[in-house]
């Protein structure tokens, strides 16, 4: 030992040091490196990209060899800095302890903790880069490296473990992807992870929440003057509306516009006409989730469909369009005075008694509760157990209102206050 200069020793000890680094730079950075994005580079044909995914498709071997290294290049430096420290100060009985602490303060430092932040913060980055230094060792050291794993492997089979690639993806639930979608603020523009969060709610999302209430929809009573019928068709805004017979309840057909324009034109339009030309009426459960009403609705070509409780008794109406603005937002264009103009002027904000509860809690950002009634009507009138009368004032899941106009039994606008920011 006393052959072997001081100078040579160092550099032998900032040689394994750096190889110690590497190793576990290797290990976090494999570890951390994101499936998603390395999957999508070697589809691009990138070389490191492909060589990671084969490592981390055999996550034993890998780790294996990462971890053998590391171990190897450990023990070598401990017994470097005990030979210094005994050429340096001599046989001491301290020596060895100051060894052993020095020797775990630099392996911490230079070797673990530093090039495992970095290479946490750089994984997909550094990945590619160690995988093709890796691959060459792992074939170098294929048989330690299996025999170590014969015994873990047994290790493992004692505690029913059974040891899977790490290569594939991570499976993520609903609620996870839905996480992850928000959380992509610098990735993803605001509108588009708006979207792609309101498809995910879809699932949670009825026909019933999202219908037009039964109240509200425009149609056809076929019992009508027919003078009164034509009016009704030469002024809707829709393209196809219900035909009741005396209840708006009892619903015969579905009246296409157009098939009835030109012969309204020619003034031929009569009751046996419009009964004649009346499609079947579509039905849906009020439980129905939106998003499987729109597999159904492109599936079958439908656009429209009545919504009914579980005893018949006709509920609304929902459209495509209904389903699609539930997921895009609404549309600028519509009939007129159909679309949301509500918002806060200052400390509150005037809304009309029909408008839902979902549409007010994303326009306003409130959380009014939806598990039960699904109008700002409907939720008031539950609440007080009565139609209130102007002026009274209430509060609801902590958001202030008051009732400002009700017209026919119903609470037509209310004024809803903002809540004060608590600081």
């Amino acid at each position: 030992m006393d052959q072997i200069p001081i100078t040579a020793l160092l550099v032998a000890l900032i040689v394994l040091l750096v190889l110690s680094a590497f190793f576990s730079m290797s290990e976090t950075a494999m570890m951390a490196a994101n499936r998603f994005r390395l999957r999508h580079r070697a589809k691009e044909g990138h070389r490191g990209a492909r060589v990671a995914l084969s490592l981390l498709d055999t996550a034993d071997k890998l780790l294996g060899v990462i971890l053998l290294g590391n171990n190897l290049v450990n023990a070598g430096v401990a017994t470097l800095v005990s030979v210094i420290a005994l050429t340096l100060v001599g046989e001491e009985k301290w020596a060895l302890g100051a060894a052993t602490v020095f020797t775990t303060f630099v392996i911490l430092v230079c070797s673990e903790i530093t090039p495992k932040v970095i290479a946490a913060t750089y994984a997909d980055r550094i990945a590619p880069i160690v995988a093709f230094l890796l691959w060459p060792l792992l074939r170098m050291a294929h048989p330690i490296v299996w025999f170590v794993n014969l015994f873990s492997r047994g290790l493992l089979a004692l505690m029913r473990i059974q040891p899977k690639g790490l290569a594939e993806a991570p499976h993520l639930t609903a609620d996870e992807l839905r996480s992850v979608v928000l959380e992509s603020g610098q990735f993803v523009p605001s509108e588009h992870r708006a979207i792609l969060v309101n498809l995910f709610d879809l699932e949670h999302v009825t026909v019933e929440d999202i219908m037009t209430p039964r109240g509200e929809i425009e149609g056809i009573d076929i019992t009508a003057p027919i003078e009164e019928i034509r009016e009704k068709l030469a002024t809707s805004f829709h393209t196809r509306l219900p035909v009741y017979e005396d209840d708006p309840g009892n619903v015969i057909g579905i009246a296409h516009l157009r098939r009835l324009l030109a012969s309204a034109l020619a003034g031929e339009v009569d009751h046996e006409l419009i009964r004649a030309n009346l499609a079947e009426p579509y039905f849906i459960p009020a439980e129905t989730q939106a998003y499987a009403q729109l597999r159904f609705f492109r599936e079958n070509r439908q656009r429209l469909g009545l919504v009914v409780d579980e005893y018949g008794e006709l509920l609304g109406l929902v459209t495509v369009e209904d389903i699609v603005e539930e997921i895009v937002g609404k549309f600028t264009t519509g009939m007129p005075g159909s679309a949301a103009s509500f918002a806060w002027e200052g400390d509150f904000a005037m809304v009309d008694g029909g408008y839902s509860l979902r549409e007010i809690n994303r326009a306003l950002g409130l959380s009014l509760p939806t598990d039960g009634p699904k109008t700002l009507n409907g939720l008031i009138t539950e609440h007080l157990r009565d139609i209130p009368e102007v002026g009274v004032g209430l509060r609801i899941a902590g958001t202030p209102m008051e009732i400002v106009q009700t017209e026919n039994r119903r609470v037509k606008t209310v004024k809803i206050h903002r809540q004060p920011v608590k600081t």
